[in-house]
């Protein structure tokens, strides 16, 4: 199964953050940006892997620098979890795929009740 990976903007944020009732993953990344770049793969990877229980989603910075200003989004890359229109987690800075990995993976076993999501 693939998973789409939605671009936002600031106003399709501003429709989809508050009524998504699945966790939003969000990745605020830019062009320039090398480890945007790098854990942009991984990012794609695991949008298919927990396509059921989390909707996955990027922001390109540069061109939505109001919304970085509304999510208090300062370093790139920066990852948020957001649901009901509610920040749930962010994960920011020096980030590992497997990092990565392990953060998506516990937004998820927190949304599905304990499931791994592997399989």
């Amino acid at each position: 199964m693939e998973a789409a990976v939605r671009e936002l903007s600031r106003e399709t944020y501003r429709e989809l953050a508050p009524s998504a009732t699945r966790p939003l993953v969000i990745d605020f990344w830019g062009p320039q940006c090398m480890p945007c770049l790098a854990l942009a793969p991984t990012f794609h990877e695991l949008a298919e892997r927990f396509a059921d229980g989390l909707e996955f989603c990027r922001v390109e910075a540069p061109k939505n620098r109001m919304l970085c200003v509304d999510t208090r989004v300062m370093t790139l890359p920066t990852f948020l979890c957001v649901k009901d229109g509610m920040e749930l987690d962010r994960l920011t800075g020096d980030v590992s795929p497997d990092e990565l990995t392990r953060w998506v993976s516990e937004r998820y076993e927190q949304e599905m009740g304990g499931d791994s999501g592997s399989g």
